[in-house]
């Protein structure tokens, strides 16, 4: 992000101080009083990293409206950090605009054994004839591709496609990035020429993401993921409800790893985007995620406050029912 001067005065009045706040602060300035304008210097992070909620946002747009409105009777840089500072809200992270049919993959992580009703059928191959084309073991990674190209890509159908080395080079690109960052502004985004959105890319052209997007082995050696051995309590579970709940509260992504260990009926790995309607009156909330093997459409995960626990929907590969929650891609280590 561009840096910018952050003023103590102008920042209260996006945030929707009182307008008492508001005259005291230009009372102190044109007195010459400047301790409660000094500037910080250097902002170089981006807004995302600022915890506003929702509600908070409409509370800034709408006090820089007003601002404009006065903006004749302006006499600091108040009104235009403010109007800047909003602007920032518009691409800091927002997952509220995310379309499951256009902002994930089309391509489906395939389950190594063969399931019906959640349990394993067949442990070989479900298909040998299909082996050479299936893609398995990817659901980490390819939740963790949706995070990153949502954050850090754009798309311009209007241009000419890349050629094979190149588009290689940009998904890389991509991918590297680390998905707890913050969202990148349009000018400073990765552009894939020649596709409306990623659903358009990963149907062009799966082969050529699947072999660029990352290995799946990996994903088992990662230090977050050993915390399913031995972070069993309802206390731990209740956090990370509270956690979710910040994270979706802040316009962000939820990368969960789903878990039942020592059962192992469910081992993996889905993006929660948002709430599945309003809080039920027992508590209950229910969330809407992408999950890899269902690219159709979105998965639920429910929180049961009477049991202090997740449940995740069910189908052919899990049985449905209780799932402990992970975050993880949120920070580094996680």
């Amino acid at each position: 992000m561009t840096q910018i001067s952050r003023c103590r005065g102008c920042f209260h009045s996006a945030l929707g101080k009182s307008s008492r706040d508001d005259e005291a602060a230009r009372a102190d300035y044109r007195r010459g009083d400047r301790r409660r304008w000094n500037c910080s210097r250097n902002v170089t992070k981006s807004s995302a990293h600022w915890k506003i909620s929702p509600r908070g946002k409409r509370l800034a747009l709408l006090r820089v409206r007003n601002c404009i409105m006065r903006l004749g009777d302006c006499r600091s840089c108040g009104c235009f950090a403010a109007i800047f500072f909003a602007a920032s809200l518009t691409w800091a992270g927002d997952a509220s605009r995310f379309n499951f049919h256009r902002d994930t993959l089309a391509f489906a992580n395939s389950t190594v054994f063969a399931y019906q009703q959640g349990k394993i059928v067949s442990y070989g191959d479900p298909d040998p004839k299909e082996k050479p084309k299936r893609y398995t073991r990817r659901c980490f990674v390819m939740s963790r591709t949706v995070v990153q190209f949502y954050k850090f890509a754009q798309f311009d159908p209007h241009a000419s496609p890349l050629d094979d080395k190149e588009l290689a080079k940009r998904i890389r690109a991509v991918s590297r990035k680390p998905p707890w960052h913050p969202t990148l502004p349009p000018e400073q985004r990765i552009v894939f020429p020649g596709y409306r959105d990623l659903r358009d890319i990963s149907r062009a052209r799966t082969r050529l993401m699947q072999r660029n997007i990352g290995l799946g082995w990996t994903a088992y050696l990662r230090p977050g993921n050993f915390r399913m051995f031995y972070l069993h309590s309802k206390s731990y579970q209740e956090k990370t409800h509270e956690e979710l709940e910040r994270t979706l509260g802040r316009g962000d992504f939820f990368v969960a790893f789903l878990s039942d260990f020592p059962t192992l009926h469910i081992n993996h790995s889905v993006v929660v985007y948002a709430h599945k309607g309003a809080r039920a009156p027992d508590g209950t909330d229910r969330y809407l995620s992408y999950d890899s093997n269902h690219p159709d459409g979105p998965r639920e995960l429910k929180w049961i406050p009477a049991k202090h626990a997740f449940e995740f929907q069910k189908d052919q590969e899990f049985v449905g029912g209780f799932a402990r929650v992970f975050h993880v891609y949120g920070k580094l280590l996680q």
